[in-house]
């Protein structure tokens, strides 16, 4: 390919991303502002024509627990640590509040907006490398994933793995469901996909300083490099970090370290593949917003003088099927 790519994905999960590690009371405030951030994004991507992949789990095309019940396998992972389950949660919960379950009015809205694609986060975000679940339940839930989807007009073609727990055992499932595209992780031990017990401090600190300082290299690659069996593998770049207060007289490195990446991607022909969390954005919303904007602004600039183009990942799945 004679050009480069600025690929987007986001992993909309509302509280089923964070439920087993957060109570809802210490993440309330991340997820209220979803509701306002999502629009924000939308509006901007279809200003600037940016085409994004927006991994949903399954659970939030649902409009209410009962719903939700109805949707779900009947075949359910049976995870060693049984907190990571979130169907007895479901069945459980006294008060449970749809605001931060359950969402099909943005999925509409991200359907309906030119350019985004409606992906798989799978139906429950399953957790593919925790011990005691396996390849037949991960199977039922992708299952239920697709048919949720249908029920709106969707077809998924693309997956993002929770927790970007990547297990090349169950790429065969995602086959056999129409998925083609799925999101891997970076190169190197920081980005190792792991169980919950593997993404130890030195890990998490050491992404944390990536973020601001190049340890790691670019991440990006070609095209070509991607060509193989299916479903095809589109590795992130980087995690769009969200603003953090305390940090916020580095924000300058850390919006050098993305748009360093994004040029080498340009003017050497390869994909940069930057994602983040619709709740990343749900508190200090305006600098996460502003943040984003200068990100592609520096994307418009690509495309005038390389021709950089933005594309989704059932996009670059095509592209590299032409």
């Amino acid at each position: 390919m004679n050009t480069g790519t600025f690929t987007i994905s986001i992993d909309f999960e509302l509280y089923w991303g964070v439920r087993d590690t957060r109570s809802l009371d210490a993440f309330r405030d991340h997820l209220d502002g979803v509701g306002q951030a999502i629009p924000r994004m939308l509006n901007l991507f279809e200003q600037h024509r940016i085409h994004a992949t927006w991994a949903t789990v399954g659970l939030i095309f649902c409009r209410d627990r009962e719903a939700a019940l109805s949707a779900a396998p009947s075949k359910r992972p049976g995870y060693k640590n049984s907190a990571l389950c979130p169907y007895r949660y479901l069945e459980q919960s006294a008060d449970l509040d749809e605001r931060y379950h359950f969402a099909p009015e943005l999925v509409e809205l991200i359907a309906a907006t030119p350019g985004q694609e409606v992906a798989s986060h799978t139906f429950s975000h399953y957790y593919c490398r925790e011990a005691g679940q396996t390849a037949a339940a991960f199977r039922a839930d992708l299952a239920a994933a697709v048919r949720i989807a249908a029920t709106q007009g969707i077809t998924l073609r693309s997956l993002v793995f929770p927790r970007n727990q990547w297990n090349p055992d169950y790429l065969e499932v995602l086959v056999e469901h129409g998925i083609t595209a799925y999101r891997g992780n970076e190169r190197g031990w920081l980005y190792a996909a792991t169980d919950h017990d593997g993404q130890n401090a030195v890990r998490r600190i050491g992404r944390l300083l990536d973020s601001y300082v190049d340890l790691s290299g670019h991440h990006t690659y070609t095209l070509e490099s991607c060509v193989g069996r299916l479903p095809l593998n589109f590795p992130a770049s980087r995690f769009l970090r969200p603003y953090n207060p305390r940090l916020a007289w580095l924000e300058g490195l850390r919006l050098r370290r993305i748009t360093r990446a994004m040029r080498h991607a340009s003017r050497n022909h390869e994909v940069f593949h930057l994602w983040w969390h619709p709740h990343n954005f749900g508190v200090d919303t305006d600098q996460n917003i502003d943040f984003l904007e200068r990100v592609i602004e520096e994307f418009e600039s690509l495309r005038r003088q390389d021709g950089m183009r933005s594309l989704g990942m059932a996009e670059l799945a095509d592209a590299v099927a032409a």
